[in-house]
């Protein structure tokens, strides 16, 4: 049961008598607003008016909250006074309104029957607009729009300006200022459950922990936590809620919590399918009743569109009294548009009486059908006899508009060519209908509805396989039929294909299947059956193009990446970025590739690998193949430098990488440079996999350098992880030391970041000595740096230092001053350990002052960052929560999601040693709700923390639940705080 917040009585207006009815008055009365959810303040325009004393200011409050309706003196005095008003109460309450009447604009304070009114118009007043806020959130609710509800909401919410009548003495602002914060509280719940229902748990987990320590008697925030906790994954802690909740209840009130909160921790217990996010179910596709007519007969197993099938439905069905309603269908073959257009017409036939019209128009052959020859067919299908057929397009077109006057007729018209082949046989007459497919866009058929349709959802591609097969044997394979589909492609006719073969075949298995399609070599060949053929459907398109077009079609499709953009694009096929994009755009015309997004290109996993077939059988001479795959990593590596400098001017890392043959792309400032490089981050790392052949596997390392805050970003960091593995066994395989001390290096960086510190030392080690053997100055710098890192927080802080001390003489000896910076930011925090923080604060300010020196905002919030952290075990906690504050922010405009996390929970460190113990959960909340720099080590951390914030504040089961969870990972890990982690539990357990 949802709790609806519900706005006090005494706020609404009586009938008949609201302020909006009562503020025409005067014309200068609609310019004024005024607030009660906060100071109570009156402006005028934009004119701030004052409103005097505190008395005065009680006094228009009280008529503030009345709605327009006149408040006698007495009301008025016992509002402002109670039972015990002064003598002259009376001649004070007339003072306090004379004095109002000559601020405020005329015709706003008025006198009515010995008392007093305030005309206020509709929307001036705050509380009256959070009122229809939420009344409107409440009904976009009702009507499923959650998205809308939670805006509203949260707009309501945002006129709230600290406490509501702030300063406003007397008995009634008392009790009308506890009703507002009572309301408020319901809207956030409000807000908050309908957070949960959209499914954002694990953002609200940070909010309620505040709410609760603030609140700790209010169930419902408590019931909200317990929800947000266990759709997070946070069984446990979901459960020390409650039993935190039933003993502060039991203490302080003497009771028990209320059923609902007792029935939702059963729930949890079971594990109850129902506490999962709530998701909504598409509506079924309609179905009709068959009927005899010119359209083919629908397929007996039409899986998922119900979206489609309902607009396309719609559409047709509102061609009565209408002119005629035109739908034009476009995707790349084999993605079911006829057979969806097949089953739309079947369940709009009993809009069109008169008869439904069916023609393949072959558009996607060699030879398209004529539109006269297809009129001719039209015209005596409707009962033209063959004598008064006219020759000439013109004539029929005519007549066959003249012979639908007045019928209703569907016309379906099936794989056309283009707009030029179907614009003579459109019905044109009231009543009438078309449905078009096409490989290619009709975007110059006027007033045509256009849908591009694309493959199918994964559930609809198994349920579709499913059908096919049968649900016995798919049920005992079902991760298989998951591979089977997908291998598929999500295409509708390569499960089609794939379905019916099993199906032939009752000896095979569905993994048997399974194993056959991972071959990509060969799994365009193991996609045909009978008449059908993956491979025959896209060659028709193929053999339509022009030479130039096949050209950027076989050669684009060599590239990995998910997409392409058209700057990429142009450097595969080296042509200018305007021919280049003519010659996508024509292949987006013919469904052969799609628009990702302007100026982005995809291909289909199977039309992929078509096109790759079309290379190795049509490219000549076969080395431009790898011509075109070099010239794609030059420009990526070229393009991954110019951000690299622009990030960190100063840095000698571009310096040091190889060479390439493209200038890269420009930036017209700083934050679009940025934009590249995380749009282009998995088109990066699947070009350096693909590019770790001997020729090229020396640029593809130095890529991973260049765009190293790839690694630190979060969004991106398991693929990079995973193109720097492959890059160290690459170039260990090929003997290349060079490249992979280099790889090494970015791998040490990687598991430093992960929390893998001694996997971080290993790396680093190892590159140590492949840097002494090539006297490569990057990786001597740049290994002892990740040494250091990792012998730190291996509690090795001797041996860190020294590795730091070697990082800062070779940085210094390569110029690399940003370099210098982060080495002496980390020692740092070395000499911390050590004991000697007066030290380490010069070391950090030293780094900070060469960071602001070049100008390099990023690292510059790295090394406030550090120094937060100094000055905190320093004692010194304003200045480091000063430090963290304006590094977050950063971190923040920067997209740096992990580093953003870590300065929460530094953040809420130093707000846990100042005994801020509610800021110190919450943004320990906020830590685990965004990630970190450390993986799970750090995340052991941050819920030590957080446990002994909850520990202050009472929540004593919740704070043992993450000290379990935070003991399980260190001893797992085996890393120097699980003593600490075990002397937080032992005696909480012994109690």
């Amino acid at each position: 049961m949802v709790d609806v917040p519900r706005v006090p009585e005494q706020w609404r207006p009586a009938s008949g008598n609201t302020p909006g009815a009562r503020a025409e008055g005067h014309p200068e009365a609609r310019t004024s607003r005024f607030s009660v959810l906060g100071p109570v303040r009156a402006w005028h325009g934009t004119e701030q008016l004052p409103t005097g004393s505190p008395q005065q200011r009680a006094l228009l409050a009280a008529l503030l909250l009345r709605d327009g309706r006149t408040a006698t003196a007495s009301e008025l005095i016992d509002a402002l006074w109670g039972e015990e008003p002064p003598s002259q109460a009376l001649a004070a309450v007339r003072t306090y309104a004379s004095r109002l009447r000559k601020v405020l604009p005329p015709g706003v304070l008025v006198s009515e029957s010995g008392g007093y009114a305030l005309q206020v118009a509709d929307g001036a007043l705050d509380l009256a607009v959070a009122e229809d806020l939420w009344a409107t959130a409440e009904k976009a609710r009702g009507i499923g729009d959650l998205g809308q509800a939670r805006a509203l909401v949260n707009k309501s919410l945002g006129l709230w300006d600290g406490e509501p009548l702030a300063g406003v003495p007397g008995p009634y602002a008392d009790t009308q200022r506890t009703r507002l914060d009572e309301w408020r509280l319901q809207l956030i719940e409000s807000r908050l459950d309908m957070d949960l229902e959209a499914g954002c748990h694990a953002e609200a987990v940070s909010e309620l922990t505040a709410l609760t320590a603030a609140h700790p008697l209010r169930e419902r925030l408590r019931e909200l936590l317990m929800l947000a906790l266990y759709r997070s994954g946070r069984q446990a802690e979901a459960l020390a809620v409650y039993a935190d909740t039933r003993r502060l209840l039991a203490d302080e009130l003497g009771v028990d919590p209320r059923p609902g909160l007792k029935e939702l921790q059963q729930r949890i217990l079971q594990a109850d399918p129902a506490l999962a996010e709530p998701s909504a179910a598409g509506p079924e596709p309609a179905t009709t009743a068959v009927r005899p007519a010119q359209l083919p007969a629908t397929v007996p197993d039409f899986t998922g569109r119900a979206s489609f099938v309902g607009e396309l439905s719609d559409i047709l069905s509102s061609a009565e009294g209408r002119v005629m309603a035109v739908s034009a269908l476009a995707g790349i073959g084999g993605v079911g548009k006829t057979t969806l257009a097949v089953h739309v017409a079947h369940v709009a036939r009993a809009h069109f009486p008169d008869g439904q019209l069916y023609v393949d128009l072959q558009g996607a052959g060699a030879r398209a059908a004529e539109p006269e020859t297809v009129l001719g067919a039209f015209l005596r299908a409707l009962g033209t006899p063959d004598s008064a057929i006219p020759d000439s397009l013109a004539e029929r077109a005519a007549l066959y508009r003249s012979v639908l006057d007045g019928r209703r007729v569907l016309v379906l018209l099936d794989n056309a060519r283009d707009a030029a082949q179907v614009r003579p046989l459109l019905p044109g007459m009231e009543g009438c209908a078309a449905l078009v497919t096409s490989r290619v866009r009709m975007v110059d058929l006027a007033g045509a509805h256009l849908v591009d349709l694309d493959v199918m959802s994964p559930e609809e591609a198994l349920l579709l396989f499913t059908r096919i097969v049968g649900e016995e044997r798919v049920t005992s394979e079902r991760k298989a039929a998951l591979d089977v589909v997908a291998a598929c492609g999500f295409l509708p006719l390569a499960i089609r294909i794939a379905a019916s073969r099993l199906a032939a075949r009752r000896t095979w298995t569905v993994s048997t299947l399974a194993a056959k399609l991972a071959d990509e070599r060969r799994r365009l060949d193991e996609l045909q059956a009978g008449d059908l053929a993956v491979k025959a459907t896209f060659e028709l398109g193929y053999g339509q193009l022009e030479p130039s077009q096949a050209r950027a079609f076989r050669l684009l499709g060599l590239a990995d990446g998910p997409d392409l953009s058209l700057a990429a694009a142009a450097a595969i096929l080296d042509r200018p970025v305007e021919e280049t994009e003519d010659l996508l755009e024509a292949l987006v015309d013919t469904s052969l590739i799609e628009s990702a997004a302007p100026g982005r290109y995809r291909y289909h996993d199977l039309v992929r690998l078509y096109a790759r077939a079309c290379a190795d059988r049509d490219e000549q001479p076969p080395s431009e193949r790898d011509a075109a795959m070099s010239r794609l990593l030059d420009f990526y590596l070229a393009t991954a430098a110019r951000v690299y400098a622009i990030e960190r001017p100063g840095d000698r890392t571009v310096d040091h990488l190889e060479p390439t043959g493209h200038l890269g792309q420009d930036f017209s400032d700083d934050a679009k440079a940025l934009d590249w490089l995380h749009s282009e981050a998995a088109c990066i790392l699947a070009c350096v996999q693909q590019s770790l052949g001997p020729h090229t596997l020396r640029r593809a390392v130095d890529l991973l350098l260049a765009s190293k805050d790839l690694a630190e970003s979060g969004a991106s960091s398991l693929r990079y992880e995973l193109a720097a593995s492959a890059a160290r066994d690459a170039a260990s395989a090929l003997g290349d030391a060079h490249a992979e001390g280099r790889a090494r290096v970015t791998l040490a960086q990687v598991h430093n970041n992960a929390g893998r510190f001694e996997a971080a030392r290993l790396e680093a080690e190892h590159a140590t000595g492949l840097g002494e053997t090539t006297d490569d100055p990057w990786t001597g710098s740049n290994a002892p740096n990740e040494l250091g890192i990792a012998a730190n927080c291996l509690n090795r802080p001797a041996a860190s230092e020294r590795y730091l001390l070697r990082a800062i003489d070779a940085f210094r000896a390569d110029g690399n001053r940003p370099g210098e910076a982060s080495a002496l930011c980390n020692l740092s925090r070395v000499l911390v350990a050590l004991g000697r923080t007066s030290t380490a604060i010069d070391l950090v300010r030293q780094g900070i002052a060469i960071y602001d020196d070049l100008g390099l905002t990023f690292r510059l919030a790295n090394a406030r960052y550090a120094l937060g952290i100094v000055l905190s075990h320093a004692g010194r906690h304003p200045e480091a929560m000063d430090q963290l504050t304006e590094a977050l922010q950063v971190f923040v405009e920067n997209r740096q999601r992990l580093w953003e996390g870590t300065t929460h929970y530094r953040i809420a460190q130093v707000h846990l040693r100042s005994g801020r113990t509610t800021l110190a959960a919450q943004h320990a909340e906020q830590a685990l709700t965004t990630g970190f720099i450390g993986g799970d080590w750090m995340r052991a951390n941050v819920l030590t923390l957080l446990g002994k914030a909850l520990d202050s504040l009472g929540q004593l089961d919740r704070a043992r639940a993450c000290w379990r969870e935070a003991l399980a990972i260190h001893e797992r890990t085996g890393a120097p705080e699980t003593g600490e982690v075990r002397g937080l539990l032992h005696p909480v357990a012994a109690a």
